[in-house]
Formats: structure tokens, sequence, C-alpha cells
């Protein structure tokens, strides 16, 4: 009894064990089977989707954004019953989720991220209710990666010129017809100052570690900082790298639908 009691203890203690583990689900497709992990860093977003796969919201939908090196991306209930070459991508559950985006969490091959609106919309990066997208993404050589950042921060400190610079456009209009030019001179001083101090918080900064994951395992690094990501592929790449080397139309969507089945 007494040896029963000990096995029945240690199998209470795994199963407890088991329960606080992240949670996995397997994303049952036409394709085959991906299982994805979420994260607990990212609650709103684990919990979103947890509450999406117990309402089997997915079942049915397809894969209707594919596109090689970058992503294959879901989530769209008008793809269910899309007719042949429907454009899809515009709807979505009807509400938004507050951005999590955190520093550790970047956009290495086989995690999962939440879709959203472009920053012109949707400044504070909201992700979309439901659309959910899986990185391939490609491997980068050390140079092609440096120049990349480059290329990532100048962007980024243009559209924050542009910004700010749009904020005080009726001020520098009135300055220009009074030909006060050393007036506009110090507020364009000022402008390039607070975009500097802007671009602190979004410039694109890669660690050694990060660097040494893109140009091995490979990702998007290009889309660090913007979006979410909540989860990360456990097993099912191949059938990831299987949807996302299918062929497309012109709106990237598979030529053969690949649907979801169901997320257990």
């Amino acid at each position: 009894m007494k040896r029963f009691l000990g096995i029945l203890f240690v199998v209470l203690v795994l199963g407890g064990c088991q329960e606080k583990k992240e949670n996995e689900f397997v994303v049952e497709t036409s394709a085959g089977d991906i299982r994805i992990r979420l994260y607990n860093d990212t609650p709103l977003h684990r919990d979103n989707f947890v509450k999406l796969v117990q309402d089997n919201y997915y079942e049915g939908m397809l894969f209707h954004r594919v596109i090689p090196d970058f992503v294959i991306q879901t989530g769209d209930p008008d793809s269910r019953n899309a007719r042949s070459q429907m454009v899809l991508g515009a709807n979505d559950i009807g509400y938004k989720i507050d951005a999590e985006i955190r520093p550790g969490l970047i956009h290495r091959r086989g995690v999962v991220a939440a879709a959203r609106e472009s920053d012109e919309v949707n400044p504070e990066r909201r992700s979309s209710g439901s659309h959910f997208y899986i990185v391939q993404g490609k491997v980068y050589r050390l140079g092609e990666l440096d120049s990349l950042v480059e290329q990532i921060n100048a962007r980024r400190h243009q559209r924050l010129f542009e910004k700010v610079r749009k904020e005080h456009e009726a001020e520098i209009r009135k300055l220009e017809s009074l030909k006060d030019y050393e007036s506009l001179m110090e507020l364009n001083r000022q402008i390039s100052e607070q975009v500097g101090q802007l671009l602190q918080g979004e410039k694109m900064f890669l660690t050694d570690e990060q660097k040494k994951v893109y140009t091995t395992e490979g990702g998007i690094p290009f889309l660090d900082g913007a979006y979410t990501v909540f989860g990360e592929v456990v097993s099912g790449m191949d059938i990831v790298d299987k949807i996302a080397t299918m062929r497309t139309d012109e709106n990237n969507r598979p030529t053969e639908d690949v649907r979801i089945i169901k997320i257990k």
C-alpha cells in the first residue's frame, strides 16, 4: 500500500508540473501538423489565443498570406468559405490586443507573432485579435545584417523626422511667411534634437547573441520591436517550410488552399 501511495504521489507531482508548462497546441493543417508553444511573457496574447482555440475559432481558415523566406499567415474569418482567387486579409475578429513587444523576443525562425495594422493608423502597434503568422525567415551574412540594421535605423529616423515636422508644420509656415530665418533655424534645431531623443527609444540594436541567431538559424530582424512575438514552433517547421514554398497568386495566397483543420 505504501509503495502504491508513493507511486501515486509521484504521478500527481509530475502531473502538476506538466500543468505549469507553457501552453502547447497542435495546429492541424491540410499540409501537416505544426506544434506551437505560447510564451507566458505575453499573457494577453497567450490568453486570447487559448480562448480562440477553445471556441474552435480557427477551424476551416486558410493560410491566406504566404511569402517564402518571410512568413505564413492566417486569421481572416472570410477565408473559411473563400472562393478561388478571392483577395483575403482585410477582415479579422473585430478587436485589438495591446502590444506586448518584449526586447528578448525576436523574430527568429519559427516564432509565432501577431499581425497588425500599420503605424499610420495604429501608432500603439496593437495586434489583430485573430491574425497571426509563423516566421520562416532567412539566414543573413554578418555584413548583410549590419547593412540591414543601418537601413532600418535610417528609415526610422526619416519616419520620426516627418512625424515631428508635421506636428510643427503651422509654426514652420508662419516663420517662413515672416521670413524669420533665425527662429526657423532654431526650430529646426529643436526638431532634430527631439527626433534624436525619440530615435533612442526606437533605434534597432542587435546583441551578439541576436546576430548569432540571425546568421545561423535565420529570421526577420527588421520586424523586431514592431510586432508582438508570443510563441514558437516546437515541431513541424518542415510543414511551415512546405507551406512557405507553395506557389501563390499575385496576392500571396497559395493557389492550392492550405486549411487549418483544427487547433488542439
